[in-house]
């Protein structure tokens, strides 16, 4: 994997494909969660629906801002984590290529 920047604690969704399976999770280094994603590293659920895809993400100032926008978007409805994708992301493209810039 590429050298990447540091990030901050970030709030993110990954996506089997458009409209496909969601998993929500929280980290502290974006980047090198979602490549763990993308190579099937992280055991579980998005490991087995196939949720590789980076397709929406938050950054936080602190890990406790970014634990509790988790568990909100978990308590939330798939109609809501949707419409967050699209307002962002529209074209479901896959962000983790824009992390390595």
């Amino acid at each position: 994997m590429a050298q990447h920047r540091h990030f901050h604690p970030a709030v993110y969704l990954m996506a089997s494909h458009r409209n496909g399976t969601l998993y929500c999770g929280v980290t502290s280094d974006l980047p090198k969660r979602a490549w763990q994603h993308r190579e099937g590293q992280v055991e579980g659920f998005s490991k087995r629906y196939g949720c590789k895809h980076l397709v929406w993400f938050e950054l936080h100032a602190t890990m406790d801002y970014a634990i509790l926008r988790e568990k909100q978007l978990k308590a939330g409805s798939r109609k809501r984590k949707i419409a967050l994708i699209e307002a962002a992301n529209p074209e479901w493209r896959d962000l983790f290529f824009d992390l390595q810039r």
